[in-house]
């Protein structure tokens, strides 16, 4: 089950060895905002504040690329990742709606105890 594997930022984790290097692993995620959310940001962005809206798109895309990178782990039987890290970026996607894009990486490993 992909949930049951550690991701961590790490690359070595307490009282475990690494037995086996599998395979580097990713997930990627893209969301957007509706139109009209896009708009009421822009609103809220022409006169300052802390941009809700964004921030919870993005912890979402976030977490789906962390479940992502987790199964994708899974298919090469590894128990963690390691050395996780996020790479992100945004683009147009036309008539005035904009993309995020998330990518987590790491190095997928099976641990055992030491």
């Amino acid at each position: 089950m992909s949930d049951d594997i550690l991701v961590v930022t790490t690359n070595e984790v307490a009282h475990t060895v690494i037995a086996r290097v599998l395979a580097p692993v990713y997930g990627t995620a893209v969301r957007s905002r509706s139109v009209l959310g896009n708009a009421l940001g822009n609103i809220r962005a022409t006169f300052g504040g802390s941009q809700t809206g964004y921030t919870k798109l993005l912890r979402e895309t976030r977490a789906e690329a962390i479940r992502d990178l987790q199964e994708h782990a899974a298919s090469f039987g590894a128990n963690a990742v390691i050395g996780m890290r996020f790479d992100s970026g945004e683009f147009d996607a036309g008539k005035g709606q904009s993309m995020a894009e998330i990518t987590a990486y790491g190095t997928a490993v099976i641990l055992e105890s030491a």
